[in-house]
This record gives C-alpha cells, structure tokens and sequence, in this order.
C-alpha cells in the first residue's frame, strides 16, 4: 500500500479498537478484542448473554474503564491503557443510543434533540436548524412540541436517534435499539434504520442479541463468544460458512446431529447412529470412531420422494404453521430433525434429504 492509500486507508477508518482487556475483579468480560470501524460501515457486535459485547460498546463510550489496550476515534486516542490515556465519555463526541430510549419526560421532542447542543453551548439559531433538521430527516417534524409518553414506541426510539445524530457524532453507538418495540414494528423499524443509516452514511457499532436484527442491518457482524471474538466477516460468511461449531449453532435455525465419525474421505466425514449414516463436509477434523456433531440449517433438509444417497426415513411427529410456510418435526431414536415446506403433511414416515453440502461436521 502507498503512503497515500495508507492515510486514506486512516482517514476512513471512523473506530478502532486493540487488544481490549476488561474485568471484573476476577472475572474476565474481555480477553483480547480488536476491531475497526470505516467511514459508513455498520458493525454489528452479536452474541449471546454474557459475551462481552454490551461491555465492549460501554467501554468505546468511555462507560468502561479497560485495563489494557487501546481505543481510537477518527484521529484522536481516547484510551490507552500504556499511556494512561482517558477521555471522559462527554468528550469523546459519540452519539449514544440506549435500550430504554433514556428521554427526558418532562421535556418535549425538540428540547429532548436540543439537550445536547444545549450542553455543547450551541447558539440558539444554529441548535434550532439542526434540531429541525435531524427530526425531518427521522419523519417527525410535526412531534416537536409532543412529550415523549404522548409518542409510540417506534416514535419514541426515533427521538432518540435524532438526538444521537444531531451534533454529527463520528460513531453513532447503539444498544438494543429496537428491543423494546413489538415483533411486527420492529421488522418495519429495521428497515427504516437500514435505510437512514445508508441515507446518511452513518458509522454505527450496534449491540444486538437478534442474528436477524444483525444480518439485515449490517455490513459486517462480530460474533462474540465469552470474551474474544469467534468470527467475524460479511453476514452472509457467517451464515454460510461457519468456522466453529458454535458460530454454525449461533446463526441460523439448525438441525443438530450427535453421531460418531464411521469413515472419512478427503474433506468428507460421514457420520453415524442408531440406524442412520449421513455424509458432510468435515469441518472439525475428527477421526473415526470420534464423536462429532453435525450441523445442518432447517431450509437445507429436503423431502425427499424415496431412498437416496444421503437419505433417512424419520416418522413424522407434527406440522406446525407459520403463515409462510410449515415446519415439520421428525424424531426416531437419537435423530431428531425439523425441515420447512408448503403445505401441512399426513402423518406417517417420511423419506428426508439431508444435502451433504449443506451438513457440516465438528
């Protein structure tokens, strides 16, 4: 890389984050984790409980204190723990979103937006053209003087965007921003967010338990495992291929097969139990005769019309309807499995392909 692709390459990097230590006395929450964040990018930290993520999004806030790595906003270090390096939180110039909104309920819409400028000491004009601004741009205009308990949810999670975005943060930090709101609003509200954040060209680490949430919003997903990051990429690489057993289980609804390794043939393994034998692409190395799981998502098990290569034949257990189309479980002994389809099925066995592509073996 030139020199100048090198300072551009800088330039456009809004967050970066190396080698982060946090504990707890004791306990450990991070053990290492490192990142970036570009000009526009959306980085999704996904994982479950426990993971670290929610921590390592408080600590790039300045809610944290680390103690050991270092953080970077734009050109400025706000963490270093080698230099005894700590910018407050107020000064790191971060737009926050919280899960609970956090609006003050005294205060209307626009002072609620206004309240940061306010603290900055932005003259009143300006702070009035960028409040009405940031509420045009979030399609509530006309909810300036309303109080936030006279708002809906989805109104209400507006607001407090508008007023992480009104003084032009270079990082917009988001934690669950749409689990308060119901399951239908909140596929609506993803989209909308989806498409400001492209609209705007924002650059937002976003803290979300949701895969769904986290595959539809971002450009890139860190999926957090107790304290260090398992894998990280595109959301389609994490979906579709794996490099750990827990990222496969993590992401996606999936059928989980506990067998023994009975053969192996170049970067296939096939797998075995109680009457049933299944070909997959190894992924985890083990040897014959070595227990392993297989891993295979739901809309990859096929119904088959008879025996064929890669088949099981598995009683049909029940069909359940789910508006677009009907999950079947199927059970016998130690296999268990679940598939997708588009109509209910008459009870009896039922002849399963299970691709051998699309089954990865640990």
């Amino acid at each position: 890389m030139t020199e100048a692709a090198s300072s551009a390459a800088a330039a456009s990097t809004k967050l970066r984050v190396d080698d982060l230590h946090l504990s707890y006395g004791d306990n450990a929450i991070l053990k290492g984790v490192s990142m970036q964040l570009a000009q526009g990018e959306v980085v999704s930290l996904l994982g479950p409980s426990g993971s670290g993520k929610t921590t390592l999004l408080r600590a790039v806030a300045g809610l944290e204190a680390p103690h050991r790595g270092s953080i970077r906003i734009e050109d400025r270090t706000v963490f270093d723990a080698a230099t005894r390096v700590e910018v407050p939180a107020e000064k790191r110039n971060l737009g926050l979103v919280f899960q609970s909104y956090a609006l003050w309920p005294h205060r209307t819409v626009f002072d609620n937006v206004a309240y940061g400028l306010k603290l900055r000491k932005v003259a009143v004009a300006e702070t009035r053209l960028r409040v009405e601004s940031a509420l045009g741009n979030l399609g509530l205009g006309h909810l300036g003087e309303r109080l936030p308990h006279q708002l809906s949810g989805g109104q209400q999670q507006r607001v407090a965007i508008a007023r992480a975005l009104v003084y032009n943060p270079p990082v917009i930090l988001m934690d669950e921003p749409l689990s308060n709101l119901d399951a239908k609003l909140r596929e609506e509200a993803r989209a909308w967010l989806r498409e400001l954040i492209l609209k705007m060209r924002l650059s937002a680490l976003v803290v979300t338990h949701d895969q769904n949430e986290a595959m539809a919003m971002s450009d890139r997903i860190l999926l957090l495992n107790n304290g260090v990051i398992e894998q990280q990429g595109v959301p389609q690489e994490l979906y579709g291929h794996p490099n750990t057993l827990f990222v496969a289980d993590f992401m996606g609804s999936n059928n989980r097969i506990e067998g023994t390794v009975v053969e192996r043939r170049g970067d296939a393994a096939k797998i075995a139990g109680d009457g049933w034998q299944l070909w997959g692409q190894d992924r985890g190395g083990a040897a014959e005769g070595v227990k392993a799981t297989g891993m295979i998502r739901l809309e990859r098990v096929r119904l088959a019309a008879g025996e064929a290569e890669n088949t099981v034949r598995l009683p049909l257990v029940t069909s359940m309807f789910l508006g677009d189309r009907w999950e079947y479980l199927f059970h016998r002994s130690d296999l268990r499995l679940r598939a997708y389809g588009p109509t209910a099925l008459a009870t009896g066995d039922q002849w399963l392909e299970i691709p051998q592509e699309g089954l990865w073996v640990f």
